[in-house]
């Protein structure tokens, strides 16, 4: 909620009540008249309030896995630095591959074969020399023995294992000459910007709850920076036990401030009001469950029960009972009733330090 200067103690009116009613009776009130209570005014003004909703989650990557090899063999080559960032594609590991490298030349020898045999009976059809059955067995054969090479040339290139997306690399777990299978775990890989804020709203704000709004976050091992994010994922589902709703941000990381992991403590903006009428805080009194404050009109206090919306140090949210530019007692209320008479408190003077004095 964003404080302004317009919460103002109403001088001019201490001012002109302070020059005394020739009616009056000072503070004992008019001449035969109920006594005047002597209390501090304020003026109940429009603001821009943000109902936030309070939670505590971590940071996550939106992309993050533990590289795998797709074929068995030993590792001959590792190809990039611990820590680095890499792009897509980019080759990380190499897999021993003359074994494959042999079994793929056998193939195209096979193809090679296959092609020529289907050429010439082919010829021998046209001569009327063979049989449309020899033929459909060469023809088949030629695309066996194609399929044959295709799947080995597949399995030869997945001896190089490349970086599926653009991302940070972490420890490595293999060192040259390790066997791996393709349950064997290479090495940690995920985004690094921008990053997701998760965490879990109870299930009481669900119809609050909806993707583009900003969240607003500190994180413990980054003490005096703030982070924005946007909500880019409502979970559809209640997790029980705890019956919350996990939501998602996502949050811009150019510096990689941001990692996976850290602890974040969460504002998320659930609705924003810009002309929300606020009051001192010190004008409202609970009273037998419900909320008062006391309005200053034509020289009275008049009780009013109010809805109060957010509360933050100092200030209220009034949703109603109360409008903007009312006068709100917020001194003093201990002694008034309601359509009491009231006297404004004069402010304390202030003297003005002279020309050269002072800071």
């Amino acid at each position: 909620m964003t404080r302004t200067p317009t919460l103002l103690l109403l001088a001019l009116l201490a001012a002109a009540c302070s020059k005394g009613d020739p009616k009056a009776g000072g503070p004992g009130g008019q001449a035969g008249g109920p006594p005047s209570a002597l209390v501090e005014v304020a003026v109940a003004y429009t603001d821009t309030v943000v109902d936030a909703i309070a939670a505590t989650g971590e940071i996550e990557a939106i992309q993050s896995i533990n590289l795998r090899p797709e074929v068995d063999g030993r590792i001959v080559g590792i190809l990039f630095r611990e820590g680095s960032e890499v792009s897509a594609g980019t080759p990380l590991f190499k897999v021993d591959d003359a074994e494959l490298k042999a079994q793929v030349a056998r193939a195209e020898a096979d193809r090679d074969l296959a092609a020529q045999a289907l050429a010439r009976t082919r010829q021998l059809m046209s001569e009327k020399a063979s049989s449309q059955a020899d033929l459909e067995r060469a023809e088949a054969t030629a695309r066996s023995t194609q399929a044959a090479l295709d799947l080995l040339q597949l399995r030869l290139d997945r001896t190089t294992v490349r970086a599926p997306f653009g991302g940070a690399t972490g420890e490595r777990m293999v060192s040259l000459g390790d066997y791996v299978t393709s349950s064997t775990q290479l090495v940690s890989l995920q985004t690094v910007n921008p990053e997701r804020a998760a965490f879990q709203v109870p299930e009481r704000y669900a119809e609050r709850l909806r993707r583009g709004q900003e969240v607003t976050f500190n994180v413990a091992a980054l003490p005096g920076q703030e982070f924005v994010g946007i909500v880019d994922f409502v979970d559809p589902v209640v997790r029980l036990p705890g019956r919350t709703i996990t939501v998602k941000a996502l949050v811009p990381n150019p510096k990689r401030s941001l990692q996976a992991g850290m602890y974040v403590d969460l504002r998320l903006a659930a609705e924003v009001r810009p002309n929300a009428v606020v009051v001192p805080e010190e004008s409202i009194i609970p009273l037998q469950g419900a909320n008062f404050v006391y309005v200053v009109r034509d020289g009275k206090a008049s009780r009013r029960q109010v809805g109060l919306g957010i509360r933050a140090p100092g200030i209220a949210e009034v949703r109603s009972g109360v409008d903007a530019g009312d006068t709100v007692v917020v001194g003093g209320q201990e002694r008034l009733q309601d359509g009491m008479p009231v006297m404004i408190k004069p402010l304390p003077e202030v003297t003005l330090p002279a020309p050269g004095e002072g800071a």
